[in-house]
C-alpha cells in the first residue's frame, strides 16, 4: 500500500472514532480499528495532532460531496433530485459538524473551512436545470434557496424537518390551495 493510501486509509478509520470519541481518541485505538500496529500510524502521521489535522482536512474537502451531486440522475423527476441531494447534503453536513464539533469541544482550534459554496451552489443548480423551463426563478437563484433550507435548524427551530417534508415544502409552498 502506498504511503497517500495508508495516511487515507488511517484517516477514513479515525473518522468515525473522533466523531464518538472526540479527542480523546488515541492512536492505539485508531491503529487497532485499522488493523495495523501503531508504530504504522506514527510511521503515516507525525503525531496524534496531525492525525487529527488531517481528519479535518478530510471532512473540509468538498470533491465527496461534488461528485455525489454529480451522480444524481439528471433524468429523475425534480422532487427525486432534489431529495436525494438533500440528503446527500445533510450526510456531509453532520460529518463536518460531528467532527469539527468533536474538535471544539475539546478546545481544539480548526481551520476556516475553504470557500467551497460556489462550487456546491453550482452542482445543485445543475440539479434544476432540466426543468428550467418550468422554474418561477433561475436555476442559481433556486440553488441559493434551497442550500438555505438545508441549512441545520438554528436556536429557535424546534426540529428539522424530514427531507421529504422539506423538498415537498420547496417545491409546492406552504398553502394546501391555489387561493391567495
Amino acid at each position: 500500500m502506498s504511503a497517500d493510501r495508508r495516511r487515507a486509509m488511517i484517516v477514513q478509520t479515525a473518522l468515525p472514532l473522533l466523531t464518538r470519541r472526540g479527542t480523546a481518541l488515541t492512536t492505539a485505538e485508531v491503529a487497532r480499528a485499522a488493523g495495523i500496529g501503531e508504530a504504522t500510524v506514527f510511521r503515516a502521521f507525525a503525531d496524534k495532532q496531525a492525525l487529527l489535522d488531517a481528519c479535518v482536512a478530510e471532512v473540509l474537502r468538498p470533491d465527496p460531496l461534488l461528485d455525489q451531486l454529480a451522480r444524481v440522475e439528471r433524468t429523475r423527476p425534480l422532487t427525486d433530485r432534489l431529495t436525494e441531494a438533500a440528503t446527500v447534503i445533510h450526510t456531509h453536513l453532520a460529518r463536518l459538524g460531528a467532527v469539527l464539533g468533536a474538535l471544539h469541544a475539546a478546545g481544539r482550534s480548526h481551520r476556516t473551512p475553504p470557500p467551497t459554496g460556489a462550487a456546491v451552489r453550482a452542482a445543485v443548480a445543475a440539479l434544476f436545470t432540466p426543468d428550467a423551463d418550468r422554474l418561477r426563478l433561475p436555476a442559481d437563484q433556486l440553488a441559493d434557496l434551497f442550500l438555505g433550507l438545508l441549512s441545520p435548524p438554528g436556536p429557535l427551530a424546534t426540529a428539522a424537518p424530514s427531507t421529504t417534508v422539506l423538498v415537498d415544502l420547496f417545491l409546492h409552498g406552504a398553502l394546501t390551495t391555489r387561493d391567495h
